[in-house]
């Protein structure tokens, strides 16, 4: 994976491919590399390596659109260059729009392998199922959680900590919409848990940090975690609740 990452990227390339003639040389040996790794899980691998190839220009403009929005986001972002290099959930969508295309393809096991990779890497979880729009950005991640039926619109940010998430576990809903559904152009602040199938955040709603969120609201909502302040004892110590 991260030598697939290094080809679609530089920046994050472990070894510099030099000129033309020695990237070629890398995508073939890349090539090799996937068709071997898949033969054994599918019946057509040629064709799921075919396919996916000629998917991977437009996962590569999908994936420098969410480090632009990453950037443009992140007052400490240096340039979209530094997102790519560094930010981890830059590295976790490059590997989720890689490993939801082969999820597509109806490969088995190895979509999964690749985003658990990620998980390890970054510490954001991201099922190769998710359908994830445009512009996406995860700020920070540590944390992130998003379930294989989630739906996640365009220009949607979200913070650390934050899981899209189902109501219940059951091998019974395994074919069922369990994860909520996120409009355009949404917010979710740290920590923020969203459950449910029949969940949806309407378009241009701000989820406040800590929110347990698990009916939908409308487009333009403002969800914010109830809290009051109570004051107790003679010194005056307060405690937020």
């Amino acid at each position: 994976m991260t030598r697939l990452l290094g080809l679609l990227f530089p920046p994050l390339a472990k070894q510099p491919c030099g000129g033309p003639a020695a990237v070629d040389a890398e995508a073939a040996d890349l090539v090799a590399l996937l068709r071997a790794a898949l033969e054994p899980l599918v019946p057509n691998a040629d064709d799921v390596v075919a396919t996916l190839t000629s998917r991977l220009p437009a996962v590569q403009t999908a994936l420098k659109l969410d480090a632009e929005t990453i950037a443009s986001g992140d007052p400490a972002a240096g340039s979209v260059e530094e997102v790519i290099a560094a930010y981890p959930g830059f590295l976790a969508m490059a590997v989720h729009r890689v490993a939801h295309e082969l999820y597509l393809l109806g490969v088995p096991m190895f979509p999964r392998v690749l985003s658990e990779w990620a998980h390890r890497e970054t510490g954001i979880d991201i099922h190769p199922g998710a359908q994830i729009g445009a512009a996406f950005a995860i700020d920070h991640g540590t944390g992130v959680v998003i379930g294989e039926t989630s739906v996640i619109g365009d220009r949607v940010r979200i913070y650390q900590g934050v899981t899209l998430g189902a109501l219940a576990v059951s091998k019974k809903l395994a074919n069922r919409k369990r994860h909520p559904t996120i409009g355009n152009d949404v917010v979710i602040y740290a920590n923020a848990t969203i459950l449910g199938g029949n969940t949806v955040v309407g378009d241009g709603s701000i989820i406040g940090g800590n929110v347990w969120l698990t009916s939908s609201v409308p487009p333009r909502s403002v969800v914010q975690f109830a809290s009051r302040v109570e004051q107790r004892g003679d010194d005056g110590i307060e405690f937020h609740i």
